[in-house]
């Protein structure tokens, strides 16, 4: 059994399509980014996983549930830190789990939870008197309280310092090896591509990619580049004299080789020396996440899955009529 199934999940809000047509699975153990824009759909396919709204068409399982049918059942399985968790001011986080223990009904050993999510150093502190962080870090360990089988994690190092967020990362790593099924939304596409095995793109109610990070890179990103601050004059130069491609991005003042082998920068450095131009700093690079990320909400893709309308780097030259 899959921990989460959902098959053609449909939800509307009067003429809005929150959800449209989505499927997807998540395995036994995965963490499982679900990534999107501000209104893509996200935060409501996850209201429908935890049982907490209704769909309107489609099938959902998880855990092999119903989340809305059986969201008793179901919520004695989960674990859920929403996002900016907080809690009451005047108590601390061993007793903030002693709480959880008693309104759960089960035995915990609250030192054991708080050293599983880094927090034992905190564990007499007040809750209004704790680091950003370390409230997420007390919201993590609430989570795990009734021993879930299934996490929902949203957003949960929005607003922390890099330090902070990074302590964050290595309590949601140390619960992956323990086996937890994670499901993770979060704005910060980095933190994504450390984290998740695989992840599900959405925009406009749709899943417009999935897969893992680099699989998705691979399918949508441009591949490896050579990149040379210069002139399109330059540009111009180093596509009249060599065999590779040249585009120009003028907002950024860049010429943009794509290397379909590694000589191909050899090739691109010599005729810009050659040119007897001025020229600046070089770098290889391929796309991150981050960068295709930005590709696919900005300008969609088309049936066969290609970014469509990405105008930003133009060719330097116009092709020779043959």
């Amino acid at each position: 059994m899959l921990p989460i199934e959902v098959v053609s999940l449909k939800k509307c809000y009067g003429d809005i399509r929150a959800v449209d047509d989505i499927s997807f699975t998540v395995k036994q153990g995965e963490v499982f980014g679900l990534l999107g824009p501000n209104g893509a759909g996200k935060t409501t396919t996850i209201e429908i996983l935890e049982g907490l709204r209704a769909k309107d068409e489609g099938q959902v399982k998880v855990l092999g549930l119903d989340p809305w049918k059986d969201g008793y059942e179901l919520h004695k399985k989960i674990g859920v830190i929403p996002q900016e968790f907080t809690f009451f001011e005047k108590i601390t986080p061993k007793e903030a789990i002693q709480y959880y223990a008693d309104l759960f009904k089960v035995k915990v050993d609250p030192d054991a939870i708080l050293k599983e999510v880094l927090l034992e150093d905190s564990a007499k502190v007040y809750f209004d008197s704790l680091s950003g962080g370390q409230k997420q870090k007390t919201g993590l360990a609430l989570s795990l309280v009734n021993s879930p089988e299934l996490l929902f994690l949203d957003e949960p190092t929005t607003g922390l310092d890099p330090n902070a967020r990074r302590a964050i990362w290595e309590v949601i790593r140390g619960l992956k090896a323990k086996g937890k099924t994670i499901i993770l939304t979060t704005h910060y596409l980095d933190e994504a591509q450390q984290l998740s095995d695989r992840v599900a793109i959405m925009n406009h109610g749709k899943i417009v990619a999935m897969g893992t990070s680099e699989e998705i890179i691979k399918q949508h990103g441009s591949g490896e580049r050579l990149e040379i601050h210069g002139t399109e004059k330059l540009a111009n130069y180093i596509k009249e004299n060599t065999e590779l491609q040249v585009d120009y991005n003028r907002s950024r003042g860049e010429i943009v080789i794509p290397l379909k082998q590694k000589i191909d920068a050899l090739a691109a450095l010599a005729a810009a020396e050659q040119s007897g131009m001025d020229w600046g700093e070089i770098q290889t690079r391929q796309d991150s996440l981050d960068d295709v990320f930005v590709k696919l909400v900005s300008y969609g893709v088309n049936e066969q899955g290609e970014i469509i309308g990405d105008n930003e780097v133009k060719p330097a030259v116009s092709k020779r009529r043959r």
